[in-house]
């Protein structure tokens, strides 16, 4: 049982992670008014580009700017250096989803001024209608 326990707290921050991932997508399957859906995608979505810049932490890791000289004298020790490679997604991550949620408020703007509600049984009843 110990172990286990030890497993998990080593592991707390991927533990987070799921934890904001099922708030967001309780949000979005759960809720009703279409700015909470918004918010809450924008909770996945910030719980999913934590988990890729987590799996890209290395404990005692090196930038990945090397010297040129010092490389072509040593070689490079790939151990000792951070794979910059998800970050660098997530940084593009993080510019799509700000896009996304600009876009979607703008159009949440628009079915407002078009309805009157942001409530997604509201609106069916009045496209219905």
């Amino acid at each position: 049982m110990e172990g286990i326990l030890a497993e998990i707290v080593a592991k707390y921050n991927y533990w987070l992670y799921v934890v904001l991932m099922m708030i967001g997508f309780y949000a979005m399957i759960g809720k009703r008014n279409l700015v909470k859906k918004l918010l809450g995608m924008n909770i996945f979505q910030t719980a999913i580009i934590l988990f890729f810049v987590s799996t890209g932490v290395k404990r005692g890791g090196g930038i990945p700017i090397l010297d040129k000289y010092k490389v072509l004298e040593h070689g490079v020790d790939v151990a000792q250096v951070v794979n910059p490679l998800p970050h660098v997604l997530m940084l593009t991550a993080i510019v799509v989803a700000v896009s996304i949620t600009g876009v979607a408020l703008a159009i949440l703007q628009r079915i407002y001024r078009e309805y009157g509600t942001l409530e997604e049984d509201e609106i069916l009843e009045k496209v219905g209608e």
